[in-house]
């Protein structure tokens, strides 16, 4: 099953993907869910702390269509940077 998402809001979500990258884990867990679906590996070692949290939060999605994945990360990105960044 293919997913139709509009091109404009494509260009939007990797216009804020690539200003995102410094904020929180749960942003990258809806970028992996709106570039990948649903999760697709297994979860990582116990030492790996870091890619355990990161699959953790990816997991939490499961099931969320990637159109929906992308306009809550691009919501989450605007809300961050409202509170956060001062232009």
């Amino acid at each position: 099953m293919s997913e139709e998402i509009s091109a404009q809001l494509k260009n939007e979500f990797n216009e804020t993907s690539e200003l995102a990258k410094s904020l929180p884990i749960g942003l990258y867990a809806h970028f992996k869910q709106a570039n990948e679906g649903d999760i697709n590996t297994d979860r990582p070692g116990m030492m790996d702390f870091a890619g355990k949290a990161k699959w953790d939060e990816w997991n939490k999605l499961k099931g969320m269509s990637k159109q929906a994945a992308m306009e809550k990360y691009i919501q989450v990105y605007k809300d961050l940077k409202a509170k956060y960044v001062k232009d």
